[in-house]
């Protein structure tokens, strides 16, 4: 069950926090030029510091959340970064994903760490059933344990519960928007932004023990 009280603690930290803009932007601006660097992993060293690797990612998933103001864009860059998956077209193919098309039907936290999943246990072989069942075993996985710490999967009652008190349906309006940006929607989003790339980096290191 939802901790609400530790989840709406979260929101005000991250209301709160002192964002370094500048280098958020550099690093955004060196992974649009660069692209995201291959990785060998080596699954010794990240389970010996799985807890160093589950806090970088949320933390960096809010970063990416904050200076994008794209939820779905923020949980996928953080988990394909550590991870060295993927490449800047998905992040690109993700911006109209927050509130799945803006409906407000499915949180960004959701598809951004389904897509993680799917990079890191998916196949580009269309045929390769194997690693379809792979992925969608690890969604199964995610998606109750999202459920089960932020209380539901849909922007309305997230907001309602967790982040806002009600729902601000940013993608409405012109003036819903500005009114999301002024009670600091893009900064307390990070909140199931981050558990959502804390969970699919979870499950991708649970895979390796």
């Amino acid at each position: 069950m939802a901790d609400y009280d530790a989840l709406k603690a979260r929101v005000e930290e991250l209301a709160e926090r002192v964002w370094d803009v500048p280098a958020l932007e550099a690093r955004v601006k060196e992974l649009a030029a660069k692209g995201i660097a291959r990785k060998k992993l080596d699954p010794k060293e990240i389970l010996a510091n799985r807890e160093q690797i589950l806090d970088r990612v949320q933390r960096r998933a809010e970063e990416y959340n904050f200076i994008a103001h794209n939820c779905p864009r923020g949980t996928a860059l953080a988990v394909m970064e550590e991870f060295g998956l993927g490449n800047m077209e998905i992040i690109k193919a993700l911006s109209p994903f927050p509130g799945f098309g803006g409906t407000g039907w499915m949180c960004g936290g959701v598809t951004g760490g389904l897509i993680a999943l799917g990079l890191y246990f998916g196949s580009e072989d269309v045929v390769d059933y194997e690693a379809t069942g792979a992925t969608i075993m690890a969604a199964r996985k995610f998606m109750p344990r999202f459920e089960e710490q932020v209380g539901a999967v849909v922007c309305p009652k997230i907001h309602e519960d967790v982040v806002f008190g009600r729902y601000m349906d940013p993608a409405a309006s012109q003036e819903n928007m500005e009114a999301f940006a002024r009670a600091k929607g893009f900064e307390k989003c990070g909140v199931p932004v981050g558990i959502g790339a804390r969970l699919a980096t979870e499950i991708i290191i649970e895979s390796l023990e």
